[in-house]
């Protein structure tokens, strides 16, 4: 081999190599979050200039869980998909599939309550790709920095703040359409590129079995109820802040939408900072520590908030230490998954756990629609948060706290 050969060789494994594959990754996350949550910021403004019509609190809440609970649902069958194929093929795949309901809601659904439901229904499909990145960066790394790894591609949780950033902006200082027009664009070039760089890991396995016994099967498993506990608290609490804390900002405290959309970005960048923090802390220290100190956060955050200080003081702190307990204990959920699960079945379960964590970010923002509509009250809301984190904290500390210890036993040769 010549050494322009072996030259060109080196720079192919570079470019292939479990970093490159981890940016890669995460871009493709951040990206389809960015598309995920593209309604969220203009719900507040649909409701003030009644371009879709006059939309009560729970219309404005309906609109923008609808695609978090389908991209949730979505990411039980893409998980599955993705232990089969693996996320070379279905990161682009997912990405350009995408591109249809955005186009549908620039150009068809800007005018209609209903067809913004439709478009955001498909839109939903966004919200799989996670279920693609966790398998597919878990391969690429060994088991003791899964933590790191996972926990750096979930910080792509944070196109949800480039959303709540541009959305609005773009919306009324260039183009109703400019907003889905620029996301559309995005996500052309990324699944071009991911279908060029993208490289599933040496030595993967595709599953031989049929997609509903992988199901059954990984469904059993104790690992995956209980994680789907946890992340549909921690990450279910992300995404219900992350959809609904413009409104919420607007009616409680009389912030502009703009000013609302800032605010939550900011909630968002703290909670996306904090996740690839969680995941290197449970590498170091274990997961169930860090889980147990971020529920412990939550439960008396959430509280406090229930009281509703005032933005310039605590209730700003409080906010920001609720994102950033949400954010670690998002990480530290998938650093446990990858300790304690079998390579082959993270996808499966994944996808599952996905789940759970999106549905848990679709109850609340009902939950505060309905009960603000006949209390003129957020307080009950967050106090139902405030239990809902202390009964995961006594969860945590027993049995998933034995779950984790049974599995190193069983790693500790006799």
């Amino acid at each position: 081999m010549t050494v322009t050969e072996k030259g060109i060789v080196g720079s192919q494994r570079r470019l292939s190599g479990p970093w490159t594959m981890l940016v890669m990754a995460t871009i493709g996350f951040a990206v389809n979050f960015w598309a995920w949550a593209l309604i969220s910021p203009l719900g507040p403004l649909f409701r003030d200039n009644g371009r879709v019509g006059t939309l009560s609190e729970s219309d404005v809440a309906l609109m923008v869980a609808v695609p978090v609970v389908v991209g949730s649902l979505g990411r039980i069958l893409v998980g599955a998909l993705t232990d089969k194929y693996g996320g070379r093929v279905m990161f682009p795949v997912i990405s350009a599939i995408t591109i249809v309901p955005i186009l549908f809601l620039a150009f068809v659904a800007l005018d209609s309550y209903t067809l913004m439901l439709v478009g955001g229904f498909f839109l939903g499909v966004a919200g799989t790709a996670f279920a693609v990145g966790v398998p597919f960066v878990n391969a690429w790394f060994p088991p003791a920095k899964r933590g790191l790894a996972v926990g750096v591609f979930g910080a792509g949780m944070g196109g949800t703040a480039i959303s709540a950033l541009t959305t609005v902006k773009l919306y009324k200082n260039i183009d109703d359409q400019a907003p889905f027009l620029i996301t559309a664009a995005v996500l052309a070039v990324y699944a071009a590129a991911a279908w060029l760089i993208l490289r599933d890991a040496p030595g993967r396995t595709a599953p031989t079995t049929s997609l509903a016994s992988r199901l059954a099967a990984n469904s059993r498993l104790s690992i995956t109820w209980q994680a789907c506990i946890l992340y549909a608290v921690a990450f279910g609490g992300y995404v219900a802040f992350s959809v609904y804390l413009p409104a919420y900002l607007k009616t409680a405290h009389g912030l502009t939408p703009a000013d609302a959309s800032n605010r939550m970005a900011g909630f968002v960048v703290v909670a996306v900072i904090m996740r690839p923090v969680g995941g290197w802390l449970s590498d170091r220290f274990g997961a169930v520590p860090v889980l147990a100190g971020g529920y412990a956060v939550v439960a008396v955050c959430a509280g406090i908030s229930a009281g509703d200080p005032p933005l310039d003081g605590v209730g700003t702190v409080v906010f920001l230490a609720m994102a950033a307990a949400l954010g670690s204990g998002s990480g530290a959920t998938f650093a446990l998954i990858a300790k304690v699960t079998e390579p082959s079945r993270v996808g499966g379960v994944t996808g599952l756990v996905g789940a759970a964590g999106g549905l848990g970010g679709f109850v609340p923002p009902l939950v505060m629609g309905y009960v603000y509509g006949r209390t003129d009250s957020y307080g009950i809301g967050l106090w139902m948060l405030s239990v809902t984190a202390a009964l995961t904290l006594l969860l945590t500390l027993t049995v998933v706290r034995r779950t984790a210890a049974d599995h190193r036993t069983e790693r500790i040769p006799a």
